[in-house]
């Protein structure tokens, strides 16, 4: 079976390494550039797992993105994807629920053991 991810960042290189990264295994991938984005997509993609960065320009960044996700689709499990290291930043992605949170640069070996680990 397939599982569905969406992956959300604002840098399309970055998008890039980590659809390469889940290409390796069997995930159909989808993206998204902004929190508002993927919000739209959510509904439609219906993805089991969503891998968000915290930064990005628009309505909503990455926590607020990850927050309505949680809410309208509790059982998606969300990965953030940052280059936010800080100790509040990591409380801040506990308090919005998200299931995993990864420190950018990172490695695409441990993305892949993250993923396998949350949705297995």
């Amino acid at each position: 079976m397939t599982t569905r991810v969406l992956i959300v960042d604002d840098q399309p290189e970055l998008r890039r390494l980590v659809r390469m990264t889940l290409g390796l295994d069997n995930y159909e991938v989808f993206e998204a550039e902004s929190g508002q984005r993927s919000l739209e997509m959510v509904s439609v993609v219906l993805p089991q797992i969503v891998i968000m960065d915290a930064m990005m320009p628009g309505r909503f960044d990455g926590f607020q993105a990850c927050e309505k996700i949680k809410y309208v689709r509790p059982d998606t499990k969300v990965i953030m994807l940052t280059s936010r290291a800080q100790k509040s930043d990591r409380e801040l992605g506990e308090k919005v629920k998200a299931d995993a949170y990864i420190t950018k640069p990172f490695s695409p070996l441990a993305l892949l053991d993250v993923l396998k680990n949350i949705y297995d």
